[in-house]
């Protein structure tokens, strides 16, 4: 009984969400900003300690440290810096797929050519989904239709 008012309560927010899109990143954003600036906290102070032991690794702990609670601060207050560092890493992972596509496909590593050509063809699709995440509408969007979807699939799971 209480995974199908659960199920209901999803499908309810992601219909809520995908009405209103731009609701749907404020709670990812400000959880991840909320994370992020914890673990940025954590390693200013353990690169604070650490520099009496080893100035380098504590100079590091310290720079990035100070570049997690940037980006955190930055999720807490504007939830389009979120989208764009998701479509970022996105793009990131769709050049690197490229990538071994291709040295997969022009390199002499055996016969098969097969995971080339996968890679190639993930590489396209992570590349266009990192443009459509780049707009914080269509990653709400994205977010209200998981919300959704993972309610439907709660509703019509056996118990």
């Amino acid at each position: 009984m209480q995974k199908k008012q659960g199920a209901l309560i999803l499908i309810l927010i992601g219909m809520i969400v995908l009405a209103f899109p731009i609701i749907g990143l404020f709670p990812f954003s400000l959880i991840t900003g909320l994370i992020i600036s914890i673990v940025g906290v954590g390693l200013l102070l353990g690169g604070i300690v650490e520099i009496g032991e080893s100035f380098g690794l504590g100079i590091s702990g310290i720079i990035l440290g100070i570049i997690a609670l940037i980006l955190g601060i930055g999720f807490i207050i504007n939830p389009a810096l979120f989208s764009f560092v998701a479509s970022l890493l996105v793009f990131i992972a769709g050049f690197i797929l490229l990538g071994i596509g291709i040295v997969t496909i022009t390199g002499k590593f055996g016969e098969d050519k097969s995971s080339g050509v996968v890679s190639l063809i993930l590489g396209i699709i992570y590349l266009i989904i990192a443009t459509l995440v780049s707009d914080p509408a269509i990653l709400g969007t994205l977010i209200g239709l998981w919300i959704l979807i993972t309610g439907f699939l709660m509703l019509f799971q056996k118990e």
